[in-house]
């Protein structure tokens, strides 16, 4: 049955002073961290390295000098009276310049299937900006089977399993980019995530280190044959600045507070702050993940970006672009990119809708599937639930 809204706003209102209390309790706290902010960001660079000089995981360490950005805000001063002023300004920005992204969609295993199978389907968008609007776009895709989904660790899930076959894929497809345009620094990858991987603290050892693993080819292929790499983030939970202003001025533990949030109501469209050297404690407990990252452990930087009326995005990239002096100019194609996909980067947005697997492709995926079992004589059964799914959605 459909949710009844009546119920829903009954509910809601029952809770109504606990959500009130979490946003002033929330309120308050922000505001510290804003005066704190203020007062912090008034540090020269030389400054701030000295007060962190007795601090280990910091959250972030300054990389790019801080120089009197109140509140650590850069000022782009990009403003247009209409979009097609901004526009030109992208073409400018974006001719001739190749920018590539991946994504990937999944079927995972079921329980209404007898035998464990999943399907793993990645797509790309490469886009040169030229003239004549060619581009390449394309898919891949990979079953994977009982023996694939078997894990070394009997409490990993399966669905676990299928995400990180997709991500291999991903990473796998971004490297073979890099691999055919070494050396050129007129093109710009795309990350759709983050090259921190945080999420994978609380996995077992071997999904932990997969990960790892992974972003470190990524890392490293970049770095390597020097292709720029920006891993974008729209919607950011991070909290390095917190930490680091929590560190230099002993303010309260606020574990809801991000660093967009802080950052936001200060910026305007372009604006961004300096680059961090990222330099994340552990959560929960867990040993930090960038202990895991060899060489690359101090070797992604991070700053945040406006590029919609929400939050500032977080935006990542190799320390390595700015040592090159390209961070300027990569950060301007990131913007291009958003200005094109009406505030998120198009190659991405775009590789999604390439990638994704709809209601109809599952379904030719599971009529396939039972009919190649028959063709090969492999015992493979559908539950009831299953066929009556199918029937149900393909009327």
């Amino acid at each position: 049955m459909p949710l009844k809204p009546s119920e829903i706003l009954h509910a809601l209102d029952h809770k109504q002073a606990e959500f009130q209390d979490f946003h002033q309790a929330t309120l308050q706290v922000l505001e510290q961290y804003r005066q704190a902010l203020v007062q912090v960001s008034q540090k020269s660079t030389p400054e701030m390295i000295a007060a962190l000089a007795d601090h280990s995981h910091t959250g972030g360490r300054p990389l790019e000098p801080l120089g009197n950005s109140l509140n650590w805000v850069i000022r782009s001063n990009l403003k247009w009276t209409s979009r097609e002023q901004s526009l030109d300004w992208v073409r400018e920005r974006l001719m001739g310049i190749t920018t590539f992204a991946v994504d990937g969609s999944q079927i995972y295993p079921s329980k209404d299937i007898s035998i464990p199978i999943g399907l793993v389907q990645v797509g790309w968008f490469e886009n040169p900006h030229l003239p004549l609007g060619s581009y390449d776009k394309d898919v891949r895709l990979e079953v994977l089977s009982p023996e694939d989904l078997k894990p070394q660790d009997r409490g990993t899930p399966m669905d676990r399993l299928v995400n990180m076959h997709r991500f291999r894929m991903e990473v796998q497809r971004m490297i073979e980019f890099m691999e055919g345009h070494a050396h050129r620094t007129d093109c710009l990858v795309f990350l759709d995530g983050s090259l921190v991987a945080t999420f994978a603290e609380k996995f077992d050892v071997d999904c932990r280190q997969f990960y790892v693993q992974q972003l470190l080819n990524l890392l490293r292929a970049s770095e390597r044959l020097r292709v720029p790499l920006v891993a974008y983030i729209d919607t950011s939970r991070a909290r390095d600045l917190i930490q680091l202003l929590q560190r230099l001025n002993q303010l309260p533990a606020a574990p809801s507070l991000t660093d967009a949030a802080l950052l936001g109501g200060n910026m305007e469209w372009g604006d961004r702050t300096p680059l961090f050297r990222c330099d994340r404690q552990g959560e929960n407990s867990h040993q930090a993940i960038l202990q895991d990252y060899e060489d690359q452990a101090e070797s992604i930087a991070f700053t945040y970006l406006k590029t919609h009326e929400g939050p500032p995005v977080r935006i990542e990239l190799p320390v390595w672009v700015y040592e090159a002096g390209l961070h300027p100019t990569v950060l301007d194609f990131v913007r291009g990119e958003v200005i094109i996909g009406g505030g998120y980067p198009y190659v991405i947005e775009t590789a999604d809708r390439i990638a994704v697997l709809q209601a109809e492709d599952r379904q030719i995926f599971f009529r396939l599937l039972q009919e190649w079992a028959e063709k090969e004589d492999i015992n493979l059964r559908f539950s009831r639930k299953m066929i009556s799914k199918v029937l149900r959605r393909g009327n």
